[in-house]
């Protein structure tokens, strides 16, 4: 995985969303990961039209982040409010 996500490094956006301070893999930290890579493979997508290999990739990580946003909105719905306004995924 690149560590250049959206113009943040992956220690940034741990950094960002962590719940304390050993935390690397709370719901929040793994969907603002997933985030960036979405962010990234939509980029590449753009330009290169025909890689059917990384859409799949794509597809897949647009899941995985929809199963763990529905794992904290079952768990802490203000948890799961608060991250989707900071990352902006819901309009």
């Amino acid at each position: 995985m690149a560590t250049d996500l959206s113009g943040f490094s992956k220690d940034e956006i741990v950094a960002q969303f962590r719940r304390h301070e050993s935390d690397t893999g709370s719901p929040e930290v793994q969907v603002s990961l997933i985030t960036g890579r979405i962010q990234m493979l939509t980029g590449h997508l753009q330009q290169h039209r025909k890689d059917h290999h990384s859409r799949r990739g794509l597809l897949k990580l647009v899941g995985q982040r929809r199963r763990l946003l529905r794992y904290l909105r079952g768990e802490d719905i203000t948890r799961y409010r608060e991250l989707v306004k900071t990352l902006g995924l819901r309009a």
